[in-house]
């Protein structure tokens, strides 16, 4: 996670500074060969000014050198000059050609045919005078060079040769003044340019401040979201383990409450199968035991409708509470029964000992009853100590099994023998099996709906965990990012 915020954060500013950079490297390059086009344009220029400067000196030099060469061959009749005359006519041709490559455009004019025109009669002129003085006629070589025609031609020459001289000088003065104009405006591109860079460069600085600010003001909340999930994680932490200790807690309590469920079970199994064996004597109050019968199967469907309520911990204490209740007052019912049998069976004499032993055997197993729902209510009393928050669905249980036994009760007041004593002691022992059987299975639902909620909390805890370490490397990575920035 680190490592992937500090990735991001670097190519966030490089994205940033890619298109200033691209900007300044692309006009920066434009810029340098903008400047090294005009360098080597200026020097070039700068060269040919100087060829043209030379070669302009050079004509003009040869110029003179064969106009001399040429007098003191006639002057003096001496060979040598005729030599160097011969000798420097080709170099005049040669720098001629040159300079009309290097400037074509100065030698296409009039001067330029003027040049040639009078050069050629020029040079026939002192090629005549020559032959003239070698052959001894030295008077006519000078009259032929120092006549009006050769002054004539040569003042053309020499002014052609001076307009020449005068435009290559000028076409070397143009080029020098056209690539100032060139580097002038170079410079100021050049100085347009930065401006331009550096307005660039400060708006994206200040995008890049405003960037660095921004994600400063995000390390701090994230480093403030993270305190305080780490915080709010802890204290889940805590309420984890509590509840993973109530939990166990709970779950011990209910595996007893199932041992006790069992044996109550048991008990009233045996209530049961020695109430059968009493029922027979039962035949006389089979009406009103009917009537018994079906104010308890009422009983019945509201303790069921308790029973199916029992999804937690609470319903199924309410439901033992319950249960126990009835057992006691069936137990107490029985004695009163039994003792009543009793003195009725004192009453028949002879006739009536096989039922008072009877009699004697119901008191037993409803004492007997009465100790196992004596147990139960323990248990009951114990686990309601560790949870009130199921007294009002209590009370209403409590009320209707209350209502089921004043109901009772009436009905019991209508036995006038022991068939009905028993009989009601047989029904009340079947709805107490029942209830016994069904508040096993309940138990046996939360104990593991219990285990359930405890694999349930130790998964919770790891959750919890593995979001407090993810916090902490958040945290870390709101720090790392402080620091980069």
């Amino acid at each position: 996670m680190k490592s992937k915020i500090l990735s991001s954060g670097s190519l966030s500013r490089l994205q940033l500074l890619t298109v200033p950079l691209a900007l300044t490297l692309t006009l920066i390059g434009g810029i340098g060969w903008y400047v090294w086009d005009s360098y080597q344009a200026f020097k070039r220029i700068q060269t040919q000014d100087m060829q043209i400067q030379q070669l302009s000196a050079e004509i003009t030099y040869l110029d003179e050198v064969l106009t001399m060469s040429a007098h003191m061959a006639v002057a003096t009749g001496d060979s040598q000059w005729i030599e160097r005359y011969q000798k420097y006519d080709p170099q005049v041709i040669a720098a001629l050609a040159e300079a009309t490559k290097l400037i074509p455009t100065v030698f296409e004019g009039k001067a330029s045919e003027q040049i040639n025109a009078s050069a050629q009669k020029l040079l026939a002129m002192e090629e005549e005078a020559f032959q003239l003085v070698q052959r001894g006629q030295r008077q006519l070589a000078s009259e032929l060079l120092f006549g009006q025609e050769y002054e004539t031609q040569k003042q053309i020459y020499t002014a052609a040769m001076g307009q020449v001289t005068s435009a290559m000088q000028q076409y070397a003065e143009n080029s020098l003044k056209t690539q100032t104009q060139k580097a002038s405006i170079a410079i100021l591109i050049v100085i347009a340019t930065l401006i331009i860079l550096i307005l660039v460069w400060i708006f994206v600085l200040r995008m890049l401040v405003n960037s660095i600010q921004s994600i400063r003001e995000v390390s701090s909340t994230i480093s403030a979201v993270t305190t305080q999930i780490t915080s709010a994680i802890q204290e889940q932490e805590e309420l984890a383990v509590e509840q993973a200790s109530a939990v166990s807690q709970t779950t011990a309590t209910m595996n007893e409450l199932g041992s006790s469920a069992r044996q109550s079970a048991e008990q009233v199994e045996v209530a049961l199968i020695e109430a059968k064996q009493a029922l027979n004597l039962a035949d006389n109050g089979t009406q009103v035991v009917s009537q018994t019968l079906n104010s308890m199967d009422t009983l019945k469907n509201k303790v069921g409708a308790i029973a199916d309520r029992i999804s937690c911990l609470s319903e199924q204490t309410r439901q033992i509470g319950t249960i126990s209740s009835l057992a006691r007052d069936l137990a107490n019912q029985t004695n009163m029964l039994s003792l009543n049998a009793a003195v009725e069976a004192v009453r028949a004499g002879e006739a009536g000992r096989g039922f008072s032993v009877v009699a004697s055997e119901i008191r037993k197993l409803a004492d007997q009853s009465k100790g196992s729902a004596q147990k139960i209510a323990n248990l009951v009393n114990d686990i309601q100590l560790a949870i009130t928050s199921t007294a009002m669905v209590t009370d209403e249980g409590t009320k209707t099994v209350s209502e089921g036994m004043n109901f009772t009760h009436r009905s019991a007041q209508t036995f006038n023998n022991v068939a009905n004593a028993v009989n009601t002691i047989t029904l009340n022992s079947q709805q107490i099996s029942l209830t016994a059987q069904q508040q096993a299975v309940a138990i046996q639902q939360v104990f593991e709906a219990m285990n359930s909620l405890n694999l349930g909390a130790s998964r919770t805890t790891n959750v919890i965990s593995q979001t407090k370490t993810a916090a902490q490397q958040l945290n870390e990575a709101a720090s790392s990012l402080k620091e980069l920035v």
